[in-house]
């Protein structure tokens, strides 16, 4: 027998409470990091940054690591992640898409840099014509883009990428004489052990950028934006937050804004871009 009384109030306590359910979620938000060591590194400096941010904030962030850097850029391209610490050519070309908005950056500018074996006869980058350069992915801003742009705009050097994932890799890759040369960033070469940065040699390094942002989704809600914001700023207010805020490493938290990331348009980086 078919009660339609029932069934209509069924309905609105289905409806009522999938309404709820669909507030409570919007209360939780990915929180996702590219991936520049490997997952459990990642998730060991992560973890207790995003915990502290929620529990500053009141607002659920779930940490989100790909395995890989590919995988990272595409599920970026789709608008998968809420919440993003990208490297800012990332970022500069998702703005047309999915238009992700940088909230903070580290106030520490960021510099590729080439790494050679400490007692490698190569002098100059002109002496890499045709040598394999490690690189931890091919889309890394400051280990690869910008790196390989100023070799073959300023050097007339062309040399053939080998990806090796992470820039820790990079770095033992070349300690151990493996491949010649590699790609980097200062900020990650001086998270290395001591026994690695002392088998190592820059020969040259790149200008400065502004470091990677973590950015917002557009559509995250702008309080959510702002709590967000706030939180990592008042995080790096504290002895405890400086100091997990340098294991990412970030220095010091200043704003970000789009402006920051717009000159990098004119350096030529789209002609190294690999897609994903």
């Amino acid at each position: 027998m078919n009660h339609p009384g029932y069934l209509a109030k069924f309905l609105v306590v289905f409806g009522t409470l999938l309404s709820v359910l669909s507030a409570e979620a919007t209360d939780t938000y990915s929180f996702a990091v590219v991936p520049q060591f490997d997952q459990r590194k990642l998730f060991t400096i992560w973890k207790p940054i995003i915990e502290n941010v929620s529990k500053r904030t009141g607002i659920q962030l779930n940490l989100v690591a790909t395995l890989t850097v590919p995988e990272f850029e595409r599920e970026l391209s789709k608008g998968s992640f809420d919440f993003v610490y990208a490297n800012p050519y990332h970022v500069l070309r998702e703005e047309s898409r999915q238009g992700y908005i940088p909230l903070v950056r580290d106030k520490t500018p960021l510099r590729g840099i080439l790494v050679v074996a400490r007692d490698s006869s190569f002098k100059t980058p002109a002496d890499l014509d045709g040598q394999q350069m490690a690189i931890p992915s091919f889309n890394a801003l400051g280990a690869s883009l910008l790196l390989r742009a100023d070799l073959a705009q300023l050097f007339k050097v062309r040399v053939n990428p080998v990806n090796v994932k992470t820039h820790s890799s990079v770095y033992l890759y070349v300690a151990n004489g493996l491949i010649p040369a590699g790609g980097g960033v200062e900020k990650t070469l001086q998270e290395q052990e001591p026994a690695v940065r002392d088998l190592l040699r820059v020969l040259y390094a790149t200008r400065e950028m502004p470091s990677h942002p973590i950015a917002a989704h557009p559509r995250v809600p702008l309080k959510v934006q702002q709590a967000v914001r706030q939180a990592i700023m008042a995080l790096d207010g504290s002895e405890e937050g400086r100091k997990l805020l340098r294991e990412v490493p970030i220095q010091a938290v200043v704003p970000a804004s789009m402006k920051d990331y717009a000159p990098m348009r004119d350096w030529g980086l789209s002609n190294y871009w690999v897609e994903p």
